[in-house]
């Protein structure tokens, strides 16, 4: 008999010691056909926090799919403490076709905490706010740059969310950013209900990166073994991740074809010249300088650009030496650092 009390989402119940997928009717296609969103729960024969991984939410944003697939096959997870809901696609509309937005071309990130009576985006979050989120006492929600952009390996967290800034020390991504939730998100709802939530930025729209995945797992691991939902004591990383209280975007002064010459996670320094605009049918040209010393955290890979679209998204930091140095390292860390038994644990290989 496990004293535990079972636990509770949706139609289903989920005995102590146990692990389901749980389908939550979200609404259906026109042809009839229902659309659900599945969430896999494992409720630890101990108590314990309720931490939910969510991705996808943007639609088009796959890489935190594959971030939950290997998390998910992580034999220590049959051992937690507490319970955890993965909800690898919140956007289901979206994911089907490909798009980071639903069928409407709102954008379901936008539309929390929801009505009963509002739009298609806003029933969707309103559900998921009632029926999922609620339930929770910690949650990681993990994105990827929009179609065409990438996004180095990053954390977000309210810098005056100490919970949400632990959670974020001991995810241990390269980059750190103490920046406010936006109105309409599920980050913003989070933090009005008193859940602290994570957000895990990392790789592109449409496309695997392995070094962001390796991170999101072994970051989520973190997380939960600093919770108590793992055994084990956090250690202090090696290389702590780079701090930013300020982040903004490098815009095309022209419009034209664009030669990048920065990478992600390069440093830049004021006046540094990150990118060439050139005309196809002049000699006309234009450099674009970094406005601002700071690390590049984002950056557009699409060539083909029109005035004001953002190139390049850097991040400001208090040491740009300190900072490549601490990238570098982080970097090496997750590529090669790892021994092949910790590999197959974190389920990165």
């Amino acid at each position: 008999m496990n004293s535990r009390a079972a636990f509770t989402l949706g139609p289903d119940k989920i005995a102590a010691g146990s692990r389901a997928v749980v389908d939550i009717p979200f609404g259906k296609l026109y042809t009839h056909t229902e659309l659900n969103i599945g969430a896999h729960v494992i409720h630890g024969r101990q108590e314990g926090p309720v931490l939910l991984i969510t991705a996808a939410l943007h639609g088009d944003e796959i890489n935190g799919v594959e971030i939950c697939r290997r998390l998910l096959k992580l034999p220590r997870l049959n051992r937690i403490k507490g319970t955890l809901i993965v909800v690898p696609i919140v956007n289901t509309y979206g994911f089907v076709q490909q798009s980071r937005y639903l069928p409407d071309r709102r954008d379901l990130n936008r539309s929390f905490p929801g009505s009963e009576k509002g739009s298609l985006g806003s029933r969707m979050a309103y559900q998921f706010t009632d029926k999922i989120l609620k339930c929770c006492t910690h949650a990681i929600d993990l994105h990827t740059g929009a179609i065409h952009r990438a996004n180095l390996p990053q954390v977000r967290a309210s810098a005056k969310d100490k919970t949400a800034l632990r959670m974020a020390e001991v995810f241990n991504a390269p980059v750190i950013i103490k920046a406010a939730s936006r109105d309409g998100t599920m980050r913003g709802t989070a933090n009005n209900l008193g859940i602290p939530l994570l957000l895990y930025e990392a790789g592109e729209a449409l496309r695997f990166d392995e070094q962001s995945i390796k991170i999101g797992v072994r970051g989520i691991v973190n997380v939960m073994q600093d919770l108590g939902m793992l055994s084990g004591r956090t250690k202090a990383p090696k290389n702590r991740s780079v701090f930013s209280k300020k982040s903004s975007w490098v815009r095309a002064e022209h419009d034209g074809i664009a030669r990048y010459y920065v990478t992600l996670g390069q440093t830049v320094k004021t006046g540094d010249i990150m990118a060439h605009i050139y005309s196809p049918y002049s000699d006309f040209e234009v450099a674009i300088p970094a406005t601002f010393d700071g690390v590049v955290i984002g950056r557009n890979n699409l060539p083909l650009v029109n005035e004001g679209e953002a190139l390049f998204h850097v991040a400001e930091v208090s040491s740009l030496d300190e900072a490549e140095k601490t990238l570098d390292a982080i970097s090496d860390e997750v590529d090669n650092a790892m021994p092949a038994a910790l590999r197959d644990e974190y389920g990165v290989v």
